[in-house]
């Protein structure tokens, strides 16, 4: 009796560095619940293209492979999202195709493949204090208590991982734009509501009343679509807005006449 062919399917990578990208091919075998970082794996193991010739493996980046690091994130089938949660199946099945594409977001610096160096969102958060200041804490003792309403609130914002996603399909960040990107306006959100965060309030929306700042939304609302997290972002950014107007109007009524 014939022993039946292992099924398979193609994953397309548009790879290289910058200035010098290319498709690659690579056929691997279709196995149950195969996901798009065990695929590069297997390519990491085995790197031989469609046109049987050995090449460099392929650059990627992981970390935690429970979609908690935000490390892998790229685009699959032209969407941003996490290497780690999407199973190849599922993807097949909703293009009805035999091929996956992967490709490097597009709008941080590439490094290499599927690498890039998202250093501009790590540096607008601390543009914008996304930190709760620690210092002489343990002298001051116990902080204030937190109702479990508003921890439920700050859990959801809290599980941003900079994974870029938003960044990358919202349209307002650009070569031509300085706007800090939705994940920014929401960790403000989430410090600034915080009891002991609220102290460094105005400190985090000023950056944010500035060129680049929560005004520059085009509201696409693109980047609550695109968030692995389910985070509200469009919210966030809604409630920042107002925030940052009132943080301006008490700015102005606070400046000293300047005839004094």
């Amino acid at each position: 009796m014939e022993t039946a062919k292992p099924k398979t399917f193609i994953l397309k990578i548009y790879r290289g560095v910058a200035n010098n990208q290319y498709w690659e091919e690579f056929e691997l075998e279709l196995k149950p619940f195969l996901n798009i970082t065990s695929a590069l794996m297997a390519v990491q193991k085995d790197p031989i293209n469609r046109k049987n010739e050995k090449v460099t493996p392929v650059a990627w980046e992981q970390g935690c492979l429970e979609e908690v690091c935000g490390s892998c994130s790229m685009l699959v089938n032209g969407r941003p999202r996490q290497g780690c949660s999407a199973l190849i199946q599922d993807l097949l099945n909703q293009t009805g195709s035999d091929t996956v594409t992967l490709a490097p977001l597009t709008k941080f610096p590439l490094v290499k493949d599927l690498v890039v160096d998202r250093t501009q969102m790590f540096e607008n958060l601390k543009k914008v204090r996304a930190w709760i200041d620690a210092d002489d804490a343990l002298d001051r003792g116990f902080g204030p208590k937190i109702s479990p309403a508003v921890q439920e609130a700050l859990y959801v914002l809290s599980t941003c991982m900079t994974c870029g996603c938003c960044t990358e399909a919202c349209p307002q960040v650009n070569a031509k734009s300085k706007f800090v990107g939705p994940a920014t306006i929401s960790q403000v959100r989430l410090f600034n509501s915080h009891p002991v965060g609220k102290l460094m309030k105005a400190d985090r929306l000023r950056p944010l009343m500035e060129e680049g700042g929560v005004s520059d939304c085009g509201n696409a609302q693109n980047c609550v679509k695109v968030c692995p997290k389910n985070i509200p972002l469009t919210e966030s950014i809604a409630l920042i807005g107002r925030e940052a107007v009132k943080q301006g109007l008490k700015d102005m009524v606070s400046l000293p006449d300047a005839d004094s």
